[in-house]
């Protein structure tokens, strides 16, 4: 594979040529894949159909192999030639898998992210609201802005130098026209928005923000309708990546359907169950790279719970569409049936907007399940009967609903801080406070709440 020759949508024009596609690409991803130590004496099909037959007798990938060929137990080039070298959160078990790119890799995963329906921009200003740690999404967006001459603003996330405050205050200055981040973020700006005195002169509501592009969990359509209800002009498009499979796995197409890039990837859909794959369905997703040369991915047990289907779709990219459902771990049980967390996400943004629902959280114990969402004392009784009677009607389950104070599941002082600055610092008076040592925070200023 040269630099440039991966396909473009409109190569194909059915499910039929894309799959097509697929098995011609199958022997050179073989042949890649071989020369990683993680598939060593793996046998090399030369003929597409061959190749085939091959990847269905294979057996999974996981990512227990990936942690134990950390850091270069999958590297199937010369390590000069990387130029990226990221790794997963670790958030299921706290062990990081690693994940690696040529220039190669870099500009095929490029094509991939512009190919999203926000269109960015030489116009654009794009706030990347995300962690630049390790974290392959973010590199992957500030470098998708760079490449069309978008002026960046990295923002960062989870530093005391990015708080929400100076992020209200960044969207208005520098009239942001499009986000990057987690779906969570957008919620928690308009949550410091109500807080903060200053707010009135910020854009809560309306202003240049046209595109909120959400990284990094699960998506409900009713959290998509409140966060664009909230940040008005603004729509929000979904992607989905996996770090150890190069980042972008799909992205939102004009009609608004989040698709898988199948003509770089091959997916299956995994049920543990029976042990069986099929090209659709609902399960555990599993991803073959196609054009990947760093760290190529046969049968790869990715493991989040999704819906893959080849459905016609008014976009005419002829690829599946994809719902992501979360981790099979996460499911919540009820004393009736195992719900995911997308599922409570739909009923609780379903709730009428005048209750001011921003945040929630399940409580899970023994065969029972506790919903709580915060809302203003005024607002809990309805909140909690209007929930109750949503959950009974999208997902037929009766689950206890309790409704608490603001600032019990995002503290108040967290929404209004000011940023605070890490800088070395070693010279004090004597009446300051000495507890910081040398990484010593600007100090924060009181800040009055003021109800919804």
């Amino acid at each position: 594979m040269s630099a440039g020759s991966w396909p473009r949508l409109g190569d194909w024009n059915n499910t039929d040529e894309l799959f097509a596609l697929q098995r011609a690409a199958l022997p050179d991803a073989f042949e890649r894949a071989a020369r990683s130590p993680g598939y060593a004496g793996l046998r090399t099909p030369q003929r597409p159909d061959d190749a085939m037959e091959h990847l269905s007798r294979l057996a999974l990938t996981t990512k227990d192999q990936l942690r134990q060929g950390y850091p270069f137990g999958f590297l199937a080039v010369h390590r000069h030639e990387l130029v990226a070298y990221h790794e997963s959160s670790g958030t299921a078990t706290g062990r990081s898998t690693a994940s690696y790119m040529t220039e190669d890799d870099w500009a095929e995963l490029m094509d991939r992210v512009l190919r999203g329906s926000v269109k960015l921009a030489s116009t654009d200003t794009v706030l990347v609201k995300m962690s630049y740690a390790m974290a392959t999404a973010t590199h992957q967006m500030h470098a998708a802005a760079r490449a069309v001459g978008a002026l960046v603003v990295p923002a960062d996330s989870r530093s005391s130098a990015m708080s929400f405050r100076r992020v209200l205050r960044l969207l208005r200055d520098l009239e942001v026209t499009v986000a990057c981040c987690v779906p969570l973020e957008p919620l928690l700006w308009a949550a410091c928005a109500r807080l903060w005195p200053e707010a009135a002169t910020l854009p809560e509501r309306g202003g240049p923000l046209r595109g909120i592009v959400s990284f990094g969990e699960p998506l409900s359509d009713a959290k998509r309708t409140r966060i664009e209800a909230l940040w008005t002009g603004a729509t929000v498009y979904q992607s989905f990546g996996v770090s150890e499979c190069g980042s972008n796995l799909g992205g939102q197409c004009p009609s608004g359907r989040l698709h898988l890039w199948a003509d770089r990837y091959l997916p299956e859909v995994y049920d543990p169950s029976t042990g069986t794959l099929a090209t659709e369905g609902t399960g555990q997703l599993v991803i073959t790279t196609l054009y990947r040369r760093a760290m190529p991915l046969l049968r790869y047990l990715v493991g989040d719970l999704v819906e893959l289907r080849y459905d016609a779709c008014d976009c005419d990219w002829h690829l599946p569409t994809l719902q992501v459902l979360g981790r099979p771990e996460a499911l919540l049980n009820t004393g009736a049936k195992p719900l995911s967390s997308l599922d409570l996400e739909q009923a609780v943004y379903s709730l009428p907007e005048h209750l001011g629902v921003l945040f929630w959280r399940a409580v899970s114990g023994s065969g029972s399940l506790r919903l709580d969402i915060e809302c203003e004392p005024r607002a809990a009784r309805e909140a909690e009967s209007e929930l109750r009677k949503l959950l009974r009607h999208q997902l037929g389950v009766t689950i206890e609903t309790r409704a608490v104070a603001p600032g019990t599941l995002v503290s108040l002082d967290s929404l209004t801080e000011q940023e605070q600055f890490a800088k070395p610092r070693y010279v004090f008076r004597e009446d300051e406070d000495l507890s910081g040592g040398v990484l010593y925070p600007r100090p924060t200023s009181p800040v009055t709440h003021k109800p919804t």
